[in-house]
């Protein structure tokens, strides 16, 4: 028990936050206390009764207790707080902004395409991202092959269509990756490019706060890589 409430105290904040949400949704659907068609993505009713916290469980929600849960929520922690702890370390805000860009556009996607939630296109988000912001680290797949961090999202894809998934969801986790990440780390890089993603100034007022002097950060050698992938080597 040490050990895991070392792991909690030690997570940042939003990663803190998203994941304790969707383990709450899941938690509180399986004691019946919610259903999932509270939770689900319906445009419809977000604007016409103002549901508006579909906005936000649509994005939180990895569907009941089992496998593909456990999964699913270990990989969103995994790569949630090693962004979180690297690109935003003194930089909550701009994590937040990154999260909010997400939702925004992943709902305009999914109004036009058929997906109830959308937890894992925001899991592929933050891999996308990780992954072109470490390009020279390796990963180890199952033992089996090794791959460079940037070709991580299309391995994803690649089991998703081996294993007859809906591949949409992943491909629009990397869209709007990509999208991020072009406007936040390559446009701004160009001879007349400039940011334009920019963090409200209220925002990092109530976010950008000074860390707990006793908070540690997930050691370098555990960083790369992920709990079902394997160590990674830079």
């Amino acid at each position: 028990m040490d050990v895991v409430g070392r792991e909690i105290a030690n997570t940042p904040p939003v990663t803190t936050v998203y994941i304790a949400t969707c383990i709450f949704l899941t938690v509180a659907v399986q004691m019946n206390i919610l259903s999932p068609f509270q939770l689900y993505f319906n445009p419809s009713l977000i604007i016409s009764k103002f549901q508006i916290w579909r906005l936000i469980t649509s994005f939180c929600f990895f569907g009941t207790f089992n496998f593909n849960f456990l999964f699913n929520i270990l990989f969103a922690y995994r790569y949630s707080r090693m962004l979180e702890e690297t690109w935003y370390s003194s930089k909550t805000a701009d994590f937040v902004m990154m999260m909010l860009f997400c939702v925004f556009v992943t709902s305009m996607i999914a109004i036009h395409v058929h997906i109830l939630f959308l937890s894992h296109v925001l899991t592929m988000m933050l891999v996308y991202v990780w992954s072109r912001r470490n390009p020279f680290v390796r990963l180890n797949i199952f033992g089996i092959i090794d791959v460079n961090a940037p070709y991580l999202p299309w391995v994803f894809l690649a089991f998703a269509f081996l294993l007859g998934n809906n591949m949409a969801i992943d491909l629009i986790g990397i869209v709007v990756g990509h999208l991020y990440y072009f406007l936040e780390d390559v446009f701004p890089e160009q001879a007349n490019g400039f940011r334009v993603i920019r963090t409200p100034q209220f925002m990092k007022y109530l976010f950008n706060r000074r860390r707990n002097r006793d908070y540690e950060p997930l050691p370098e050698a555990d960083r790369p890589g992920g709990f079902a992938w394997g160590a990674g080597d830079q």
